[in-house]
């Protein structure tokens, strides 16, 4: 028979946070070495970390992160940006050789703005011009992903421990206002590169603890709006119902929590405060196809903050603590005080409530 610590818990999967509400900048040697503690909750099949403010000097740029399987789909999907956007730099980015990480793809990055002529050609903003080429690269260009777009910020994933992947990146090299986390543990789905943790699409990002059984009910909606879910996971979905609640029907991180973990409709029933209720009554018939079921715990980043967030049965473990300006969040206590042992107020957040900061107005 197999003893305690012999067995590992499918429901495992590890993640983690820090953000400085003043905007100080934070060598990503810190969250990497927040992963530590909790090893045994991933298995080594996908680690990954999102930084935000890591690219000062090209902030007002597209911070383009890409897998290739090859140079010569390097090429041709250098000539396609060129098509669509100037690209101001064009870099391989810098990883350390680990005998951890093996099988690595090109992990390449671009700087980019979006042609003003194609913009007008097209009648979109920039963002929904970013989104659409991000979606039409990974759906039509075998063997290119790009699995970061942000502005001034940038996912960092492998298939490892995410120790070992935040090594191979060399992120202490990077300094952030805030940094999340992922070490997974796949239990239906492949580990692979483009599978690893955090997904993104433009300033968002997503680590995420758990297994969504709406998935089907929330990929056929979603891709109704031009989403594709390519990346073989569960978890891609929650950032393109985050991107269009929050970008294209311009909701509040609030309301957008309240429906991707929406309150039963018992709960709703019993709130005793009118605007409060018919709001949530209007989330719910707007948008019910958005709810998330199943057991999760996410840590979404975004331009200027974080938003940490349980399902409403709360079935996946997640602590909040503070110290000074930073707040920490992490499926486990021990990472908090690896990242700040002298943490106070740690908290349970309860579910389907948000924990939301933000950085400070003019802060980075």
């Amino acid at each position: 028979m197999k003893k305690e610590g012999q067995i590992r818990i499918p429901s495992g999967c590890a993640i983690a946070a820090v953000i400085s509400k003043e905007g100080n900048r934070m060598s990503g040697e810190m969250i990497t070495n927040s992963m530590k503690p909790m090893h045994d909750r991933s298995n080594g099949l996908g680690g990954g970390f999102a930084g935000y403010g890591i690219y000062p000097e090209y902030k007002e740029f597209y911070a383009l992160h890409m897998f290739f399987d090859k140079r010569e789909t390097r090429k041709n999907c250098e000539v396609f940006l060129k098509e669509r956007f100037e690209i101001v730099k064009s870099e391989i980015i810098p990883t350390r050789k680990i005998p951890q990480i093996t099988d690595e793809p090109i992990i390449w990055r671009y700087f980019v703005a979006p042609l003003k002529s194609v913009l007008a050609s097209m009648q979109v903003d920039e963002k929904e011009f970013v989104a659409k080429t991000v979606m039409k690269i990974n759906t039509e260009m075998h063997g290119a992903y790009v699995f970061s777009s942000g502005k001034n910020m940038g996912t960092f994933k492998a298939v490892g421990f995410p120790e070992d992947v935040g090594v191979f990146y060399k992120l202490e090299e990077y300094e952030g206002y805030s940094w999340t986390a992922h070490g997974r543990y796949p239990t239906n789905t492949p580990g692979w590169w483009g599978g690893a943790h955090p997904f993104t699409l433009l300033d968002w990002s997503i680590v995420h603890n758990g297994e969504i059984s709406s998935y089907d009910a929330n990929r056929r909606f979603i891709e109704m709006f031009g989403y594709k879910c390519t990346l073989q996971t569960d978890t891609e979905v929650i950032t393109y119902i985050m991107d269009y609640l929050l970008r294209v029907q311009g909701l509040s991180l609030s309301e957008a929590a309240s429906v991707i973990a929406a309150p039963f409709w018992s709960t709703i029933e019993g709130k005793t405060d009118i605007d409060d209720k018919n709001k949530h009554i209007y989330l719910r018939t707007m948008f019910p196809s958005l709810l998330i079921t199943g057991p999760f715990s996410i840590v979404f980043g975004f331009d200027g903050g974080l938003m940490a967030l349980n399902d409403r049965l709360k079935l996946r473990s997640m602590v909040v603590g503070e110290k000074d300006d930073k707040v920490y969040i992490a499926s486990e206590e021990a990472a908090i005080r690896t990242m700040e042992p002298d943490a106070q107020n740690i908290w349970a957040p309860a579910g389907g409530e948000p924990v939301i900061v933000r950085v400070k107005d003019g802060a980075y």
